[in-house]
């Protein structure tokens, strides 16, 4: 993730039904501003552009696809261990 123009981003929702969702996407400003509010709200952030990239194809609201759930899996375990919920 280089320029801030052109930064994209990703939120995910995981509420332990199901797959997690993807709730926001946007590159250039939009990601910059989803970027911004997951800081304010004390999110942790993975930058990882690979992933990032994979689902950037995910409608908003659907569930991630199974071929990222290991991806998506590892970056839950990094966040949990950021917020203190996992060792």
């Amino acid at each position: 993730m280089s320029e801030a123009n052109n930064q994209l981003a990703i939120a995910l929702h995981y509420d332990h039904a199901g797959a997690p969702r993807v709730v926001a996407r946007g590159k250039g400003a939009i990601g910059a501003k989803i970027i911004e509010v997951a800081k304010a709200n004390d999110i942790p952030i993975e930058e990882n552009e690979v992933l990032a990239g994979a689902l950037s194809n995910v409608e908003l609201g659907d569930e991630i696809p199974a071929e990222l759930y290991k991806a998506v899996a590892e970056v839950l375990v990094f966040v949990l261990r950021m917020s203190g919920r996992a060792r």
